[in-house]
């Protein structure tokens, strides 16, 4: 006894033929959205951004070596030696770094002892020391923050503008 009923036209033992195509079964299609990016520099730099990986040095780490290479570097326990990196570096609070810097950007909460030498960008956070010199395109320090040392900032166009006029690239006046 069947419980449900054959619809299929045909003999048995053959095979059925393929059902129609019912509307209701298909995927809904999905909406195409090309949206322009409003500025394609903020594009690029979220693109490098992402591509750029940070590595940690967890807070209970204690390090001694040199850092080279590219990518985001966060410094949460303590390190010994120089720093070079393509990207940023992050000093956290409670963290120290005791050697020089070479970043895009520097961020310090915690305690540098050394130099900052060509950062784009500096910043002092509430409770950060440096004890060393800086020289950075900009500088921002925070309240609450100590420094010990010379700070060249702002220079950074006026530096590739004398360079280009030696080279007879000067503006005309």
């Amino acid at each position: 006894m069947a419980l449900w009923k054959d619809t299929t036209p045909g003999t048995p033992g053959q095979t059925p033929a393929p059902p129609a195509k019912d509307t209701f079964t298909r995927e809904p299609e999905r909406p195409v959205t090309n949206v322009a990016p409003l500025n394609p520099d903020t594009t690029k730099r979220t693109r490098e951004r992402l591509e750029m990986k940070e590595s940690v040095i967890a807070s209970d780490l204690t390090i001694e070596g040199k850092i080279i290479g590219s990518g985001h570097v966060r410094l949460a326990g303590r390190f010994k030696g120089d720093v070079q990196v393509d990207g940023n570096l992050t000093i956290d609070t409670g963290a120290t770094l005791d050697g020089q810097v070479r970043a895009q950007t520097v961020v310090v909460g915690g305690e540098l002892k050394g130099n900052i030498e060509s950062a784009k960008r500096v910043e002092l956070l509430e409770g950060g020391i440096i004890t060393g010199d800086v020289k950075a395109g900009s500088l921002t320090v925070a309240a609450g923050s100590r420094m010990r040392g010379q700070v060249e900032f702002g220079w950074e166009d006026d530096a590739k503008k004398s360079s280009l006029e030696t080279k007879g690239f000067g503006t005309a006046t």
